[in-house]
Order: C-alpha cells, then sequence, then structure tokens
C-alpha cells in the first residue's frame, strides 16, 4: 500500500524468526495446541505462516497496527482462527482513498478493529462448517465487538464468512490456529462510518461558499441579486424538491439546472458514490446499485440534488425483493426510475427517527419523489412497516449508509403505491418471477434499447 507495506516483510520475517528461534528450548511440552504460556511463539505458529505466506498484504497491516504482541498472547492462550484477504483484494479492489485513511497514524484504531474483525480466538476447520439448512453460527470476533456469520450460500454449497466466500479453505493449518483464505476484505460498519466521517471533515473548508441565489416559489424564476436579500450559504433551498428535479425519468442522463447555480453548498456526487460503494461493501444490494449506476441516471440526478442542498433517505430493497419483480414490471419505459422515485424520501430519516415518529404518530405518510405518492410507515413487530397488504417491506438493514444529507434504509421488499398495485393485481393476477440473479434489471433495459434502436446507448450494456 505504500513502498514501506511492499518493502518490509522479508526483514520481519527474518527478525521474527531470530526471535523466535531463541524461545525454542524454553517449549518442552509440546502439547496438542503448542501453548507456551509465556506469550511467545515457535516456528510452528499460525502467525509466522501468516507472515510467511501468500497473504503478506494481511501481515504487513498486522504490523502497521501494532498487533502482533496482542496475536502472541492470544495464541498462547488459545486456538485462532484467520480469514486473510487474497494480496489483490488489498492491493487493487480496495478504494486507494480508504487505504490512506488505514495507514494514518490518528486512525490506528480504526485500522486494529479492521483486522481484529478478521480473526476468531477459536478454532474452525472447513469440517466446522454449518450446512445449508442449519442458518448461520455466529461467533465473536478477537476484538469482542464484532460478530462474524458463518453459513453456506444456498445450492453450490460455499462457504461464507458474512458475505465473502471462502477461496481457499484450511489454506494453513498449524498447532496453535489456522487459516482460511476469502475473497476481499471484511470492513466493519463502524469503519466505514469512521472513514465516511473523516473524509466529509477533510472536505470543510475554511472559506465560506457563495451562498445560493433566491428563488420566487410562484414563478420558479431568481429574484435580483441583494446584498440584504441573498440566502445565506447552507440555507435549504427555496423550491420544492419536485421543481428541481429534471423534467422526466429517461435512460439516457439528463441533469435539469438547479437553484443553486455553478457554486454548490455541497459535494453531492463525492456522497452518492460513497453511499453507492458502502451498498456494495455491505453486500446484499447489488440490484440497487446496479439501478443507480448502469440502468439510470438516477446517480447523477441525486448528487445534483444533494449538491443544491436537499436531503434525502432511499429506502433501498435488498437483492432477494428485488429479485421477485416481475418482467411487466419493468418493462414499460421509465419503470426503473419510477420504481425508485417511490423509494426515495426528501427528508433526511434514521432508524431512530422514523421509529420514534410511527411510536408517537401510529401511522406516518412521508413524501416521495415520485409525486404526489406517498408512502406510509407504522411500527410492527418492535420495528417500521412500510406499505400495506402484500406490498409491505419491513426495515431490515437500519442505517446502513448515514452522513447528515444522504440516509439509506435497507428494507425487504419492494414499494408500490396502493392505486397502482390494486391495478396490476386485476390486470395480470398472475406474474412469472424473474429467477434472482444479479443484473436481471439491466438485462431488461438492453433488450428495451434494442428494440427501439437506441444504438448509442447500447455501450452501457
Amino acid at each position: 500500500m505504500d513502498r514501506c507495506i511492499y518493502g518490509c516483510s522479508s526483514l520481519t520475517i527474518f527478525l521474527l524468526l531470530l526471535v523466535t528461534a531463541s524461545a525454542l528450548p524454553q517449549s518442552h511440552e509440546p502439547g496438542p495446541h503448542n501453548k507456551t504460556g509465556s506469550g511467545q511463539i515457535n516456528s510452528n505458529s499460525v502467525l509466522v505462516a501468516l507472515l510467511d505466506s501468500r497473504y503478506t498484504e494481511l501481515a504487513e497491516l498486522v504490523e502497521k497496527a501494532l498487533l502482533l504482541q496482542r496475536l502472541e498472547d492470544a495464541v498462547g492462550r488459545h486456538n485462532i482462527t484467520i480469514f486473510a484477504p487474497r494480496n489483490e483484494a488489498l492491493e487493487r479492489d480496495l478504494d486507494p482513498d480508504f487505504k490512506r485513511f488505514l495507514l494514518q497514524p490518528g486512525n490506528l484504531k480504526s485500522l486494529q478493529t479492521l483486522l481484529l474483525s478478521h480473526i476468531i480466538p477459536t478454532r474452525v476447520g472447513s469440517h466446522q462448517w454449518p450446512e445449508d439448512n442449519s442458518g448461520r453460527v455466529k461467533h465473536v470476533t478477537l476484538g469482542n465487538d464484532q460478530v462474524l456469520h458463518l453459513s453456506r450460500t444456498k445450492g453450490n454449497g460455499m462457504k461464507l464468512v458474512n458475505s465473502a466466500v471462502i477461496t481457499r479453505p484450511d489454506d494453513l493449518t498449524r498447532p496453535d490456529g489456522l487459516i482460511h483464505g476469502i475473497e476481499r476484505l471484511l470492513i466493519p460498519r463502524s469503519v466505514q462510518e469512521d472513514f465516511n466521517r473523516r473524509r466529509n471533515l477533510r472536505s470543510i473548508s475554511a472559506v465560506l461558499p457563495e451562498g445560493a441565489p433566491e428563488v420566487d416559489p410562484r414563478t420558479n424564476r431568481l429574484k435580483k441579486s441583494s446584498a440584504a436579500a441573498a440566502v445565506p450559504a447552507g440555507a435549504p433551498p427555496a423550491l420544492p424538491i419536485q421543481s428541481a428535479m429534471a423534467p422526466g425519468p429517461s435512460l439516457a442522463p439528463a441533469p435539469a439546472p438547479g437553484p443553486g447555480g455553478p457554486r454548490h453548498h455541497f459535494n453531492g456526487e463525492a456522497q452518492v458514490k460513497d453511499f453507492i460503494h458502502t451498498l456494495l461493501h455491505y453486500g446484499g444490494y447489488n440490484e440497487m446499485a446496479d439501478i443507480l449506476v448502469n440502468l439510470t441516471s438516477l446517480a447523477t440526478e441525486m448528487g445534483r440534488l444533494v449538491s443544491e442542498g436537499y436531503v434525502l433517505t432511499v429506502l433501498a430493497p435488498n437483492d432477494e425483493a428485488m429479485a421477485k419483480l416481475t418482467t411487466d414490471q419493468l418493462s414499460e419505459p421509465g419503470a426503473p426510475e419510477q420504481i425508485v422515485y417511490y423509494h426515495i424520501i426528501p427528508e433526511y430519516q434514521t432508524e431512530e427517527s422514523m421509529y420514534n415518529s410511527v411510536r408517537r404518530f401510529g401511522k406516518v405518510n412521508y413524501e416521495t419523489l415520485r409525486f404526489p405518492h406517498k408512502v406510509a410507515a407504522k411500527e410492527a413487530d418492535g420495528s417500521v412497516k412500510f406499505g400495506s397488504g402484500d406490498r409491505s417491506a419491513y426495515l431490515f438493514d437500519p442505517d446502513i449508509y448515514t452522513d447528515g444529507r444522504i440516509s439509506v434504509q435497507g428494507i425487504d421488499g419492494v414499494l408500490f403505491p396502493e392505486e397502482e398495485g390494486t391495478v396490476k393485481k386485476q390486470s395480470s393476477p398472475v406474474k412469472k418471477v424473474v429467477q434472482p440473479r444479479r443484473g436481471k434489471l439491466l438485462e431488461v433495459a438492453c433488450r428495451m434499447l434494442g428494440a427501439v434502436g437506441k444504438d448509442s446507448y447500447l455501450s452501457r450494456c
């Protein structure tokens, strides 16, 4: 990740082996777990195997985080299991800004939390994985503040830790522990949120931004510039959000001019990109990310709105819910946009604020970007339930992303306006369910574009 990380491994291995070699005569009782009781390790330890393995990038991060002594103490007390991401996942697949964040001295605590979330103080071999029908098994990590879930995928039975696939089960086994190779880094939510806060703090400038010009809500025209009548920097926009949106949904990007002019209050594009990356790292919301990035211009539209000072709450259906959408529901022009617009609330809401509202008022109707339709929320089973009947969805993964401007709340169903849901039930009572597979929405859109001859946009497919 930097010059020291790429060049320090051989020297560290050499020094560590010298130290552990001097400790070999002290180990008089080679028990089954090779415990020494003194916190010292020998050359057959899982920690030495980690330092001299295919997982050198992770080993060097452990050194940077000053965790070697803590891990030596851990293997002296009990066996450990390390879930080690491959080097490519740390060299090429990780956001460069996130790498720099981890290596900054002030973020040592976040780096330690990240690494300890890959280690559990229990020996769990591949033969001890839960079966397909036995659900998930929880293990508390070495840091005691994170939980890892071991499970298998349905169908092919691949082993998973959280949502990462075990690519090399039992790759390195030693008397005091073992190492499983995994496809990617596991990022705890607390580390991701700390990264988001630090990045937002860095974007704050010492020079105040220029205030947006004042808009007459009756005519939607700018008022004459006046120092006395200027809108203060950071003030909410004068226009309702529906007036600031693009004229209509389309498959081609068509951002409309907003009331903020060339100088925006906030970097909305960066914040939208940040929450989409958070969705991908969180796992289980790839279909929603596909719609925002590949299928529509919604990411551009949302970034522009946030830049103009608007706030948004996204009710994001998970992949299992999106896979139940039918071909008829996606075939009409602009259908993906209309579906997502109904899941965006022009308010900043968190799990706590929404739950407090439904507890106090019983039922709350939130405005959506699919004007004039509203989405109803109420308390149910100790959580927040949106919609009604078989068109309802529960708050499933709360506060996936919250940065003060954009809030992302995971739900377990796709919502539709009540009137639309009634019509669709009468016209076509039997629907063919699309098989769950990532990218299905993008394929439907590509067939639509090909049918109407939109060659200029087929490159996006």
